[in-house]
């Protein structure tokens, strides 16, 4: 594997190994298909390392079967590698207007007290927040109380957060951010999400 080097040095007091080896806050965003399966794919990577592994579904349907949900929690129990927890908190889908998304409200604040304990706890080494971008964007929870939360976190715990809208406040204190644009999709053509492609 080659060896990046950085463009910049930053006088932060921190020697090579540690800065390299720093938790990061990474946000993936925008209106592109792909944001959550990126983070899995993140996931994917923790396990291998042996790290474990809490997922925290908000908004989108508890009955909603996500495709890499069944392959991770195989991975977590087979003993290889890291453990898989996963945690719904919805009952809608994430991109219906908010009116329809009440009921998450209260559920998706549940999680984000659930996300903070473990946090505190240093439960897992890698969160993976799915759809968490949402909750703050409808103001349902406080970005400056997840960043203060994240900022203070203790250990070596990654967070990735996922969801269109992500706020700008987020945006800003996050150390990795992907923005996934839209090009093209079926959709625009009329054709339904399929198996194996969506889910």
């Amino acid at each position: 594997m080659p060896q990046g080097q950085p463009s910049v040095v930053p006088d932060d007091g921190l020697t090579t190994r540690q800065r390299r080896n720093r938790p990061l806050v990474v946000v993936h965003t925008g209106i592109g298909k792909g944001k959550s399966t990126a983070a899995f794919g993140l996931a994917l990577r923790a396990w291998n390392q042996g790290w474990p592994i809490g997922v925290f579904q908000f908004v989108k349907s508890a009955k909603w079967k996500v495709g890499e949900e069944n392959a991770l929690r195989v991975l977590g129990a087979s003993g290889e590698g890291g453990t898989v927890d996963w945690h719904k908190m919805g009952e809608g889908w994430s991109w219906v207007q908010r009116d329809a998304q009440m009921d998450n409200e209260e559920k998706a604040r549940e999680g984000w007290e659930q996300v903070k304990r473990d946090l505190a706890a240093e439960t897992y080494r890698l969160y993976v927040l799915d759809e968490f971008a949402y909750p703050m964007h409808w103001g349902w929870v406080d970005t400056d109380e997840v960043i203060s939360v994240l900022r203070e976190r203790p250990g070596t715990q990654h967070v990735v957060i996922t969801g269109r809208n992500a706020p700008g406040k987020l945006v800003d204190f996050a150390d990795l951010v992907t923005d996934m644009s839209k090009v093209k999709h079926p959709m625009d053509a009329g054709q339904k999400g399929q198996r194996g492609i969506e889910w």
